[in-house]
């Protein structure tokens, strides 16, 4: 689960500016979070069916902002997929 303050450190990554919490780079960065702990909590619990269903849904959230970012933005795409160090 996201903390408060875990949140706001993965906000404060990849913020345009001071106030930014909506920017699609702010939303990959915090789904990516997300996912790479529930990914953490499939591992110890391989028979938990409804998170995995979850974990699905949230990778393909994360892929629409992408493709979002892609066709709007190529410069922020490519800089927020090598910080999170993504496969694209």
């Amino acid at each position: 689960m996201l903390t408060k303050r875990k949140k706001l450190n993965e906000v404060s990554k990849v913020q345009r500016h001071d106030t930014d919490t909506g920017s699609p780079e702010v939303q990959i960065a915090l789904l990516t979070r997300r996912i790479e702990e529930l990914s953490a909590h499939l591992t110890k619990n391989n028979k938990d069916k409804h998170s995995r269903r979850g974990l699905l849904g949230l990778v393909a959230d994360r892929r629409k902002h992408l493709k979002y970012l892609e066709t709007s933005n190529k410069r922020a795409y490519g800089t927020i997929v090598k910080k999170l160090g993504l496969k694209k």
